[in-house]
């Protein structure tokens, strides 16, 4: 029943992969993923109820190569964790709000006074964060403080430095910004924040991250990159690999066509396109207009695309892949070691072979 509401709240969906399939019925996908799920997880059938009305909410068919998509990203962030613990998350926390404070020219001496006041609990905002143990700990602590501590206010409003929550590590900004462009199929109890924190929240937005847009993939593996680099990031990846052979110069391949917005500067790709404008017949204005598109569906159907792909592989007498793995390394105060994004897609994606593999199992057993 709760399904059946979800498809009637759903609005016009993001073609994914695998749209216009059948896939599994309801009822043969939930009873599917509730075998998929480690043994060990407590309330499969919730579990797999939430994520099965997810693909229902965002249109997307539920093949066994989309349920695996969405468990092996929630394996690999998570282990099935609705709100996973991070060791040392107090001491991570604390020294990011003393490296804000020291951006805003706070004096270390407020900071620690302002931590010594009494919080909504009776806990002093220390002691409190002392204590934290998950994510959605701390963003419920840092909000209390951006509300209750005027210096809280001063230079962690709307800031909170939690990014990302939920057992698939979505990203608080791009669940925003969903949730502003679809209605959220279920009531919201709070903010759209709190619901990235929740199974339900959690793998309905991660879903959409992973699954609901429209990219020039043939294989899964791209998706999970962009899962961690940003959408579009490995079909973009691919065109800066195409433009440095056609420079013949090296480039990041990072997936970002553009510095950050308001940056005033002109990035590497920017510079190498405008190198090679007048071959391509494109004037600069051009080069730039589309660009902008690499944040976008279109942009593979843009002149500047479509002409250096031409370009490069006439002048390699071979064709280029149109996506390749984003080269990122990552950076956070969580990691213990060097993580990239190649990495991570990499783990993921043996994570869903083997889901695959066990999905055909149950299905021919």
């Amino acid at each position: 029943m709760l399904l059946a509401v979800v498809l009637g709240l759903a609005g016009c969906g993001t073609p994914g992969p695998g749209a216009g399939e059948a896939g599994l019925g309801p009822a043969q996908a939930r009873a599917l993923v509730e075998q998929l799920l480690p043994e060990r997880l407590r309330d499969r059938a919730g579990w797999a109820a939430d994520l099965t009305a997810a693909l229902g909410a965002l249109e997307l068919p539920a093949t066994a190569a989309n349920l695996c998509a969405v468990l092996a990203v929630t394996e690999q962030e998570s282990g099935y964790q609705v709100d996973p613990q991070v060791p040392g998350l107090g001491a991570i926390a604390r020294k990011e709000i003393d490296r804000r404070a020291e951006r805003a020219g706070i004096p270390a001496l407020a900071v620690r006074a302002a931590l010594a006041l009494s919080s909504s609990d009776g806990r002093s905002w220390a002691e409190r964060l002392e204590g934290v143990q998950t994510e959605r700990e701390l963003s419920e602590l840092y909000e209390d403080f951006i509300e209750g501590v005027p210096l809280g206010r001063s230079f962690l409003a709307d800031r909170n430095p939690v990014r990302t929550g939920g057992p698939m590590q979505v990203g608080v900004a791009f669940a925003q910004e969903h949730a502003r462009a679809h209605r959220y199929p279920y009531p919201m109890r709070g903010s759209v924040r709190t619901e990235v924190f929740t199974r339900r929240g959690g793998l309905y937005f991660g879903a959409a991250h992973l699954l609901a847009y429209r990219a020039p993939y043939g294989r899964m593996i791209h998706r999970f990159a962009d899962f961690n680099a940003g959408r579009w990031a490995s079909r973009n990846a691919a065109f800066q690999q195409a433009l440095a052979r056609l420079v013949g110069r090296p480039l990041a391949l990072d997936g970002d066509l553009l510095p950050p917005p308001g940056s005033g500067v002109v990035g590497q790709t920017e510079r190498a396109a405008l190198d090679v404008a007048a071959r391509l017949d494109l004037s600069p204005a051009a080069v730039r207009r589309e660009l902008e598109q690499g944040s976008g569906p279109d942009f593979e159907a843009s002149e500047l695309y479509r002409r250096v792909f031409a370009q490069a592989e006439k002048q390699g007498g071979r064709a280029l892949a149109r996506a390749v793995l984003p080269r990122i390394d990552l950076q956070s105060p969580k990691f213990t070691r060097k993580l990239t994004t190649e990495w991570f897609a990499r783990r993921v994606d043996e994570r869903h072979a083997r889901c695959l593999g066990r999905a055909q199992a149950l299905q021919d057993g």
